[in-house]
């Protein structure tokens, strides 16, 4: 059985390939973000990803499939109940969620709470509902700057956002208010999967623009992950984008912060060309924040193009000892109802220079086979506790 030195995961955060059996549940129904992309746009130049078979896996009217695909592919189920992000990211390492971590969208978070909030951070909060980043943005961003205030906000995940201008609120100031949040939202009560600080600039409605320096502060796993694993071992885990915020730096050997998704993927294409002995986990996260939250399917679709050339360029540098794992972690149909998550089967891609077998494989019902496979390339036992198969043998 063929093995690798070093295995590139690279996540299409949201990119999504059609409804799960489940996805009436969580008000999906007939969701298929990639699909729905095509549709809404036509043809796009995905020279890359249409070799390795995403139009074999996802066939579309506007585009044909390759005939002679180069890699391996099929679909993933996700086995917990959700389709939040970190949610996702921990089952790809073998940690199934089998209980949603709390949400708050029907009616903001509980005055106890955002009281303490106040008193701890010395802001009034404004906002405290359900809503999209941008929009609410837009409709208080002025009032925060004139009052001092602090936006607050959450969505369809369990999340707790606080916005805060660059220049007024003061970014060490906004990462402070931010940890307080996430000391407070330990409480089961309020206890939430993640506290994100999104730093916006702009004086006045319509031209306000949030940044690059956004910050997660997530749950840490519940339990040892293939991370873990990995790292203790001795082998290398380097993080690129927000996985590192995902996993609370849990079996991390090297963070890098992207400022976008082609930052991102010009960070991944740096280190193969370095020298490393084990695992490079890459998020890619603006194909979820700045085109599906926001419903522009066409950004969308030009966000994928960009990334396909970088692909084209990674693939490039890539030697005999390397795999290439492609996936995405839920959802987000840029054209459907609503601003939120979408509930999802994802793609599982896979490319490694000189790949005899190709072409189709059977589809699983957990992310977790993911982890499984690297855990089994490098000899690692998988932690206690999680799921997963690997699919090894069926990538040489």
């Amino acid at each position: 059985m063929r093995r690798y030195k070093r295995i590139f995961l690279i996540v299409m955060d949201s990119l999504g390939i059609g409804a799960m059996p489940d996805s009436m549940e969580y008000g999906d129904e007939g969701v298929d973000t990639f699909g729905h992309i095509l549709d809404r746009v036509g043809k796009i130049n995905i020279p890359n990803l249409k070799k390795i078979g995403m139009l074999n896996l996802h066939p579309a009217d506007c585009m044909e499939g390759e005939e002679h695909p180069c890699g391996r592919y099929m679909r993933m189920a996700e086995a917990s109940r959700s389709k939040d992000t970190m949610t996702g990211h921990w089952e790809m390492m073998g940690l199934k969620v089998e209980k949603p971590f709390k949400t708050f969208t029907e009616h903001g978070f509980p005055p106890e709470l955002i009281a303490e909030l106040e008193k701890r951070c010395g802001k009034k909060v404004i906002g405290n509902r359900s809503a999209s980043g941008t929009k609410i943005l837009e409709e208080l961003g002025e009032e925060e700057i004139r009052d001092g205030s602090m936006i607050v906000y959450t969505s369809a995940d369990s999340v707790l956002q606080i916005c805060g201008n660059e220049e007024t609120f003061d970014l060490a100031n906004l990462y402070r208010c931010c940890e307080i949040a996430r000391e407070l939202t330990m409480k089961d009560e309020w206890k939430v999967g993640r506290v994100i600080a999104r730093p916006y600039v702009g004086k006045k409605k319509g031209e306000f623009v949030r940044t690059s320096n956004r910050r997660d502060y997530a749950l840490k796993p519940f339990g040892k992950t293939v991370l873990n694993a990995l790292l203790e071992a001795g082998l290398d885990v380097i993080a690129v984008g927000k996985i590192n915020d995902i996993f609370s730096g849990e079996g991390i050997t090297r963070t890098l912060h992207s400022d976008s998704s082609v930052h991102g993927m010009e960070q991944t294409c740096q280190i193969c060309g370095s020298e490393f002995h084990g695992l490079c986990f890459t998020n890619l996260v603006d194909f979820d924040a700045l085109w599906g939250h926001r419903r522009n399917p066409e950004g969308y679709a030009r966000e994928i193009e960009k990334f396909d050339a970088g692909l084209g360029r990674l693939m490039e540098k890539m030697g005999q000892e390397d795999l290439l794992i492609l996936t995405a972690d839920h959802g987000n149909d840029p054209t459907y109802k609503g601003t939120d998550h979408t509930r999802e089967y994802v793609p599982f891609l896979v490319w490694t220079p000189g790949m005899k077998q190709t072409g189709p494989m059977e589809e699983s019902d957990t992310f977790a086979d993911i982890g499984a496979t690297i855990a089994d390339n490098f000899q690692v036992d998988m932690p206690a506790g999680t799921l997963g198969t690997s699919r090894l043998k069926e990538l040489s």
